[in-house]
Formats: C-alpha cells, structure tokens, sequence
C-alpha cells in the first residue's frame, strides 16, 4: 500500500474512534442518577386474638390416700385364718383374720349360766313379795318380812343387770376375734401369717394396712399469695386439678377438695389437697406426680405470642403491621400460657404481629411476611 495512502485510512480510523468516545460520554452525562433501593425486612408475622386465657400453676404433689387403717390385734389369740391375698382389693365388712375364740365363748357360756341363775333368783323374790303382800294385809305376817323381801327384789334386780353387762361386754369381746375390713381399700403385705399369737399393744406388729385408693388425694404446696384464688377455686366449675404421674403421660383430673387451716410460716406457702376419683389407680399412695392447677378460666382475653412481646426502654412493646407497614406499640403484658402471652392493655385483638425479625426493625419500616404466619418463629 502506498504510504500517503496509510496515512488517510488511520486518520479517518482515528477520527472514528474520537467521534464514538464523545458520543457514549454524551449520552451518560444526559441519563438520571439512579434512586437507592427501599429497605424491606423479611418477617414472620401473627396474629392477636381474643378468647379464654386460663390461670393456672404448675408444681410437684404427693399421692395421700384419703383414708388409711392399721390394723392391730385387740386381743391376745392364736391365728387360725388369714382371709385375704397380699395387695388385694378388699371391701368395707370382708372378713380379714380369724383368731382362735374358743376361750372367750366358753366364758360367754358361763355368763350366760350367770345370767339365768341371777334370773331365778329374782323371780323367787317376786314371788316372796306377793305371798308377804297377802299376809301382810291379814296380818298374818310382820311387815319386817315384807320389806326384807322387796329388798331381795331390789338386790337380784341389780345384779341381774350386772351379769347382763357382762354378758356384753364378753359378746364384745368376741367381736375382735374375727377382724373385717372398716373401709374399702387395697391391703398390702400381712404382717402376721396363720398360726403365730396375736400380741396387742402400739407396738405389736399389725395385721395389714388398708389404703382408700379410689376416691384418692394429691396434696401439694402453693404460695401464700394465690389462698384467695385457691378458695375462690372450691365452687368454680372451670377451675380443676391435673395431675400426671411421674414417667407417665396419663392425665387424672379433679378437684379441689380441702385446704389446710393454717399458712406454713417457715415456707408461706398453704397445703391444698385435690380429690381424683382414680378408678383406673392411675395414682398411687407415696408416689409423685407432675400437678397442674387450673384455678380459674376469663373469657374474652386479648392474646398474642410469645415472640411478639419485645421489652423496650419504657416497658413492653410489639410491632404491629399495618399494610406491610411496621409500627412501635407499647403495651402492658400479663401473664403467659401455652406461648401465648395476656395484653392488658394496648391491642384490640385483631392486630398482625411481627414476631421474628424485630432486631432489623424500626418504627415505620417496611416489613415483608415470610414463610409461616402463625405465630411461631
């Protein structure tokens, strides 16, 4: 190629080049600088609701049989019978012991003899105060015989009543030779076996002990301050007692029965027992138990989650959202139960919750719900 040839096409090539350049940078410097992007923070959300919100407590109780019976000898005898099984389920007037009788009846025998002999007796003192009464009033006889005999009367009379009483109490005594059961129960382990002597006294060894098991009681301990609620619980119809026995998930329900007359001044707290009718023995006599008290059920409570309820400098708060729009709104939380958590003041009960995200939130940010809107995070 010639050179003056060369020289044109780089110059025209050049002058392409610099026109190019000038044309881009024109057309940057006439495009609007772009505006910053919005802030949204991604949030999960819930809701707050208006219904029953129970007050309750949990603690640890103890299982107490409503009645128990230690069952002693009265009387020194030797065991011929022993009428029940080890842990059986016995009922109010079953035959438990039998114990060797056979002294004490023939004592009843001789009582009796006494009773009849004493009888006669009177009688032919009767008879001496009519035959005298007769001679008396012709004069036949002093009236010294008549009274001596009325005496008679009155002598064989009393100790007719003596050997009559006797007689009882030798009958009553017969009675605890054969042993029944005073309540209805579960007996456990005999403590003497058929053919050892029967000893009394406090410290001889027992026959059997009965436990009530069904109806049964769960004692347990509460604070001094809930008494008033505790008693207010005794005719509340939605008030009730829960309890699970421990390493077990069966639920018994009942009621509370009985509180103790006076407060624990060491601990300040009150013993309060609870009746469960325990007809499967779900509970049983010694052992623990998980309790849970519910002592009273307030309708129409304004609730929200748990989560919800952030602590701020004046107090509590939660973020309500209001058309993807997140504002600060104090209120007043009381108590919580099942994650769900009382707002005394300072919601409705229809309001949308933030109630995971708060961190990146302030008040008036944009806020877009993610995944789960139920109210757990």
């Amino acid at each position: 190629m010639p050179a003056s040839l060369f020289r044109h096409a780089l110059g025209a090539l050049t002058a392409a080049v610099l026109m190019a350049g000038l044309t881009e940078a024109g057309f940057a410097q006439s495009m609007p600088a772009a505006a910053p992007a919005e802030r949204v923070v991604p949030v999960l959300l819930g809701k707050a609701k208006r219904g029953p919100l129970p007050v309750r407590m949990d603690t640890i109780g103890t299982v107490q049989p409503v009645s128990s019976v230690t069952l002693r000898p009265r009387v020194e005898s030797q065991i011929i019978e022993v009428a029940f099984a080890d842990g059986a389920i016995v009922k109010a007037g079953d035959v438990l012991v039998r114990l060797d009788q056979r002294g004490i009846e023939a004592q009843i025998r001789q009582a009796e003899a006494t009773v009849a002999r004493t009888t006669a007796q009177l009688d032919q003192a009767q008879r001496d105060v009519t035959r005298n009464e007769a001679l008396a009033a012709n004069e036949f006889a002093s009236k010294v015989n008549l009274e001596n005999s009325k005496t008679q009367v009155a002598t064989f009379s009393a100790q007719l009543l003596a050997d009559k009483a006797a007689l009882d109490l030798l009958r009553v005594q017969l009675s605890y030779y054969t042993i029944t059961a005073p309540i209805s129960g579960r007996v456990g382990v005999a403590g003497i076996r058929v053919g050892n002597i029967a000893k009394t006294g406090d410290g001889s060894v027992p026959f059997v002990i009965i436990n009530q098991i069904s109806p049964i009681y769960v004692a347990f301990s509460v604070p001094q301050r809930f008494l008033p609620d505790i008693k207010s619980a005794l005719d509340d119809p939605s008030a009730r007692v829960e309890a699970t026995f421990q390493g077990s998930d069966t639920v018994s329900v009942g009621k509370i029965a009985v509180i103790d007359n006076a407060v624990d001044t060491t601990s300040g707290t009150v013993t309060v027992r609870a009746r469960f009718e325990n007809a499967g023995e779900t509970l049983w006599p010694g052992s623990l138990c998980n309790v849970r008290v519910t002592l009273r059920v307030p309708d129409n409570v304004v609730t929200v989650p748990r989560e919800a309820v952030q602590t701020g400098p004046k107090g509590a708060l939660v973020f309500v959202v209001t058309d993807k729009v997140a504002k600060v709104r104090p209120v007043k939380a009381g108590r919580t139960v099942d994650g769900r958590t009382e707002i005394i003041e300072g919601l409705n009960g229809d309001e949308s919750l933030v109630t995971d995200g708060q961190i990146q939130l302030v008040d008036g940010v944009k806020v877009e719900p993610k995944g789960d809107t139920a109210g757990a995070p």
